[in-house]
């Protein structure tokens, strides 16, 4: 039997992002500046994997070629010159749903704000309508064009919310979407629960928070013990003025902590109201978006350990502050990204995240790639095994044909152009057409 899956060779650069099995994250802007890179001007450098999908070993041509061939490997990819980076990890995005929202796209333009569309029977309510009307089926299809499109993009990882049903039955269709999907899908996906997302026309904020409590959560609980929803991991809430108030946000994140979802939550987006607070009070794992974050919310944020998902791409399209990236990093708040692809913010690649967040929240290329790989996976508890090549961490590499590994960011769209190869666990799973 052959001991190993994949040798990688001929690399010019291999960005290691941390050498350390260890490290689950970096905050600050020393150890986020300082990322592990490996150099050569000759393209000598290698990885190989094991069988079982992890690193073996990170060096030479040279010696990885004679232990590939002494123990056997499955398969080898030739670099050709290219730079290794670890597979992007998004950590937040909304990809199951039906129709879309070009229409609104005028109205934004046109001055209408994120709330106004939704008062006027846009935004989460319209798509909940398309959702709930929509086929298992075309959810799948709909949810697994998506997914294909971000490994294009580099993206091995993927946080996948519900949050279009907005009734306990339609929750339910939704998370049974992302958890057959998981089955399956290349890249590898943590499904989110956010039945929190917004208020239906015709019910109140405590009576969907109810519902969530009563209903939603111990459904999917019912589920979990059945064998089934094993990639539903957290809970989300929209925790804003006008929809879930954080006392009513509280409420519905306890229960979903309470049964063992991780909490990661929408906080601060369109009004200050100390959700940073309240999730750092309650040890939330994660909270996204953060535009309006208070001073004291930073604070408790740093203090909790609890991760900053940032979403340049919502500030870009709704003209929105950007949130206060430098400030976050350099108070000691752990700092991820994510693209937030939704039928409002339709953006499917890391690398276009990547450039925003440098350009618009001023992040250097050094402190983008970190939010994008193991700060993006710590927030989904996969901080040890992802985002990083590193010997016994999970195999998940994008190959990129550049001179160097700024130039996944640096360019601006097109990126498909040099991503040459992703793989997921050691297996070749997009190959860029030739």
């Amino acid at each position: 039997m052959e001991r190993y899956r994949l040798l990688i060779y001929g690399a010019r650069q291999i960005v290691q992002v941390t050498d350390s099995s260890n490290v689950e994250y970096l905050r600050g802007y020393h150890q986020m500046n300082s990322i592990k890179v490996l150099d050569s001007d000759k393209c000598e450098l290698a990885v190989l994997v094991d069988n079982d999908g992890k690193i073996a070993e990170i060096g030479h041509n040279s010696e990885l070629l004679a232990k590939a061939d002494e123990g056997g490997c499955g398969s080898q990819i030739s670099a050709n010159g290219g730079v290794l980076l670890p597979g992007l990890v998004d950590a937040h995005s909304h990809p199951v749903f039906a129709g879309d929202r070009v229409h609104e796209f005028a109205m934004k333009l046109a001055g209408a704000t994120y709330m106004q569309v939704q008062e006027a029977g846009g935004g989460i309510l319209f798509t909940m309508e398309k959702t709930r009307a929509a086929s298992d089926d075309e959810l799948l299809h709909g949810f697994e064009n998506v997914a294909l499109e971000m490994l294009k993009s580099g993206t091995t990882t993927l946080e996948a919310k519900s949050g279009y049903g907005l009734d306990t039955e339609s929750e339910m269709k939704m998370l049974g979407v992302i958890d057959m999907a998981a089955d399956y899908l290349p890249l590898e996906v943590s499904g989110t629960f956010c039945g929190g997302h917004a208020i239906p026309k015709g019910s109140t904020e405590e009576r969907q928070t109810k519902m969530i409590i009563d209903e939603m959560i111990p459904a999917i609980v019912a589920e979990k013990n059945d064998g089934r929803f094993a990639s539903i991991e957290n809970i989300d809430v929209f925790c804003e003025k006008g929809n879930f108030e954080v006392e009513s946000s509280k409420r519905i994140l306890e229960a979903g902590k309470k049964a063992g979802l991780s909490v990661n939550f929408h906080a601060e987006e369109l009004n200050r109201t100390g959700g940073a607070e309240m999730g750092a009070a309650i040890k939330a794992k994660a909270m996204s978006h953060l535009e309006q974050i208070s001073d004291e919310g930073i604070a408790a944020m740093a203090a909790s350990g609890s991760v900053a998902v940032l979403l340049p791409t919502t500030a870009f399209m709704l003209r929105l502050k950007p949130p206060p990236a430098r400030k976050l990093i350099d108070d000691g708040v752990i700092v991820a990204l994510g693209s937030d692809f939704n039928p409002n913010a339709y953006c499917l690649a890391m690398p276009m995240v990547m450039h925003l967040a440098c350009v618009q929240m001023h992040m250097s290329m050094s402190e983008a790639l970190v939010a994008s790989t193991i700060n993006a996976a710590h927030s989904l508890a996969r901080g040890k095994t992802h985002g990083a090549i590193c010997k016994g961490r999970n195999a998940d590499i994008i190959i990129v044909d550049a001179p160097r590994w700024e130039h996944l960011i640096y360019q601006f769209g097109c990126h498909n152009a040099i991503i040459k190869h992703v793989i997921k666990n050691g297996n070749l799973v997009y190959t860029k057409p030739t």
